[in-house]
């Protein structure tokens, strides 16, 4: 792929009105790379088997039986009733090496984060998954805000709105934590959150 090719984000967020967290990501990878048309698309990626884990006590509750793929339509489902937002930071880029990794990820347009809120009335958390979503969101706040580490939360005042901002590890098995760990990270945020 030319490096100066400019992507769209291919899937809409994923807004449940009555949503009190917000979760966001980067970009999704090439094409070829996802099994399904929703959020964390890659099957090699861990998100969801960390949903899984956490909210059914089985890693493959969204999995397709005998499938390489997830169930989009589950997921969905799943986030809409626990009203749990999905929505990216990065609108447009350019993927600079043509491949997933956040490193090479040349933002050309953010999210509206602002528009995006208006949509979420209920909404008092945000939380990130990765350093480069998590860069990008910060780069949004007319305060500035100096970013939190990994597992950590801070206020995250933004369009006249007391959020609060966690984030959380990359779910990518690049990102060397374990499963396990990866796991409780999230479990702790949904904890924190009152989602469980």
């Amino acid at each position: 792929m030319s490096e100066s090719v400019i992507e769209s984000h291919p899937f809409p967020p994923l807004l449940p009105p009555q949503a009190t967290v917000m979760m966001m990501g980067t970009f999704p990878p090439p094409a070829d790379k996802r099994s399904m048309a929703f959020h964390y698309p890659n099957f090699q990626n861990d998100m969801w088997r960390i949903y899984g884990a956490i909210f059914f006590g089985n890693k493959d509750h969204f999995v397709v039986k005998n499938e390489k793929r997830f169930d989009a339509e589950r997921i969905k489902a799943f986030l809409t009733e626990r009203g749990i937002a999905s929505c990216p930071t990065v609108l447009k880029a350019i993927r600079e090496r043509g491949n997933a990794s956040d490193k090479f990820l040349e933002i050309v347009e953010p999210v509206p984060l602002a528009e995006i809120l208006t949509r979420l009335p209920q909404c008092k958390w945000i939380f990130t998954t990765g350093g480069k979503a998590t860069e990008v969101l910060c780069s949004l706040s007319s305060e500035k805000p100096k970013e939190p580490k990994t597992n950590e939360a801070i206020d995250f005042p933004f369009a006249g709105r007391k959020l609060k901002l966690y984030r959380a590890p990359s779910t990518s098995r690049a990102y060397p934590l374990s499963f396990e760990k990866k796991t409780a990270a999230y479990r702790t945020f949904f904890q924190l959150a009152g989602i469980l």
